[in-house]
């Protein structure tokens, strides 16, 4: 067992992302650290290091407990790293977990089956049944002195 490993290699090895090649990407792109500090994939770690990962929605803590090369079984990956993630990290993504809804940037894909057809019956619904505004429930009348604006 080695005493120092590169970051991209332990990160494999220890089953937290599923290729080397996905993990070194993930540091080229700045989502791993150490002390705050962005690493790039041949840093070197050792036992005891704290290293945070951001995988969305939250920022993850790992302690290494061994300095791995090869990829281990899952069975033994707990005496591989412990998991120090905040308490409120953790939070945030119990919360996101209930909201069962993944953010996505605005523009950014297409609609989900789920959403498409949503927009359909809410485009029927105001299109196809000649609503007028007090039959959708809308109601318009605003009541305000322009002086008070």
């Amino acid at each position: 067992m080695a005493t120092e490993v590169r970051i991209d290699k332990w990160l494999w090895a220890a089953r937290i992302y599923k290729t080397r090649t996905i993990a070194a990407e993930a540091c080229k792109k700045g989502r791993v650290s150490l002390a705050g500090t962005t690493l790039k994939p041949s840093r070197t770690i050792k036992v005891g290091d704290v290293i945070d990962i951001k995988k969305a929605p939250i920022t993850w803590s790992f302690k290494v407990l061994q300095a791995i090369d090869h990829r281990v079984g899952a069975k033994l990956v707990p005496e591989v790293w412990q998991n120090v993630t905040t308490p409120e990290q953790l939070k945030v993504l119990e919360i996101s977990k209930l909201s069962g809804y993944a953010e996505r940037a605005k523009g950014t894909g297409r609609p989900t089956k789920k959403d498409r057809r949503s927009l359909v019956d809410f485009s029927e619904d105001v299109n196809h049944q000649n609503l007028t505004d007090e039959d959708a429930g809308l109601d318009f009348e605003f009541d305000f002195d322009k002086d008070e604006l």
